[in-house]
């Protein structure tokens, strides 16, 4: 799936709830539903800098496609982390780099952030543009 057709598929998802209370809780309760992280790659090395909260990252390259795995100890930041992640798996480098993840504004979820977790998430789609150039 085209990150285009993974962006139209998300904004489908979010769109029907007009309270964003709503739409947060949705996006928590799939972070509640997401498969288990392992404890043991809660490791420095793989921390997003900038979030309010602690955010891992975990990046693979296979196939000629980039793979993303993440949590967060914030269920809030988890879940938009997951729909992040969720967003570029299976994309290629080139893809990745051309796109911004815009969206989170297209549903409105950014604005609902605070400045804090706003900036985590732009240093979240920032390493994995990073990782995607590398990979390229």
């Amino acid at each position: 799936m085209s990150l285009k057709e993974k962006h139209a598929e998300i904004v489908a998802e979010l769109e029907p709830f007009d309270d964003p209370h709503d739409r947060f809780q949705y996006i928590i309760d799939r972070a509640k539903a997401a498969k288990e992280f392992p404890p043991e790659l809660r490791r420095d090395e793989l921390l997003v800098e900038g979030c309010t909260s602690q955010l891992w990252l975990i990046c693979g390259f296979k196939n000629g496609v980039c793979h993303f795995e993440c949590d967060a100890d914030a269920i809030i930041a988890k879940g938009i982390a997951l729909l992040i992640c969720e967003y570029f798996d299976g994309a290629t480098p080139s893809e990745i780099v051309a796109d911004d993840a815009d969206f989170l504004a297209s549903v409105g979820i950014d604005q609902h952030l605070s400045p804090n977790r706003r900036n985590g998430l732009a240093n979240l789609v920032a390493r994995i543009h990073a990782f995607a150039k590398a990979c390229g």
